[in-house]
């Protein structure tokens, strides 16, 4: 499972995924319920949107409803399960666009948080599902990760809890955006759904910042002055 990431700099979004930067701020680390860009596609174009981290955020959950965790969608059930069904079926895909993700690493016996990203140090895309809520103000986007069964990987299988089963994100190679985000059946958006390559990955023990105590003190992200 994946409910920490760094979200792709603002400068970057034009210049390694070719849709301008929406208005609306979000901050470099993302979790549960702050807001990040994704990436879908809107008539035959591609557009950047900022989207709600966990496609039921908690404050479209029912009162008396024990609040539950909708960051991320297992490919497997992903037609299913009530939370993520409706978005899978209408096929509402989206690219979360990323610099990296974190996962816990047990190797030493405790939690070590782990950086991992691309070998190279570009941004890339996660494979998500998007959905439209209405809201004071007009409407708003949430998003969820698709993940895979990872217990193969040379690297993806290193990460979580000792027993758990373990799962990755599924990354979406950079030749395959607009395949799919063009998919049409869930057949197809399925042959997407993959382990990347860990030749072509990073990963390195990372600590974590100070958590920001409050979403709405989110200050634009300008993104550093070079790509």
């Amino acid at each position: 499972m994946c409910t920490n990431y760094a979200a792709a700099r603002r400068d970057r979004l034009f210049k390694q995924f070719g849709v301008e930067p929406p208005e609306s701020a979000w901050r470099d680390e993302v979790y549960k319920d702050y807001p990040a860009p994704i990436i879908r596609r809107q008539a035959d174009a591609a557009r950047a949107d900022v989207a709600t981290f966990g496609i039921v955020p908690r404050k479209h959950i029912p009162s008396g409803v024990r609040v539950f965790d909708t960051m991320n969608a297992r490919a497997e059930t992903v037609g299913e399960k009530r939370s993520f069904s409706g978005a899978w079926k209408k096929q509402q895909l989206c690219l979360i666009p990323c610099e990296a993700f974190y996962e816990p690493d047990y190797e030493t016996g405790k939690a070590v948080r782990w950086r991992i990203g691309m070998a190279d140090g570009s941004s890339f895309a996660i494979a998500g599902l998007w959905r439209e809520w209405a809201e004071e103000g007009g409407k708003a986007f949430s998003f969820t990760m698709l993940t895979v069964n990872a217990a193969e990987h040379p690297l993806m299988s290193r990460f979580h809890k000792p027993g758990d089963e373990k799962r990755s994100v599924v990354i979406v190679p950079r030749n395959e955006y607009d395949g799919w985000l063009s998919s049409r059946t869930m057949d197809e958006a399925r042959s997407f759904l993959n382990l990347f390559p860990a030749n072509l990955m990073h990963a390195e023990p990372f600590p974590a910042p100070p958590r920001p105590a409050k979403v709405a003190e989110a200050q634009p992200n300008r993104g550093s002055p070079k790509a």
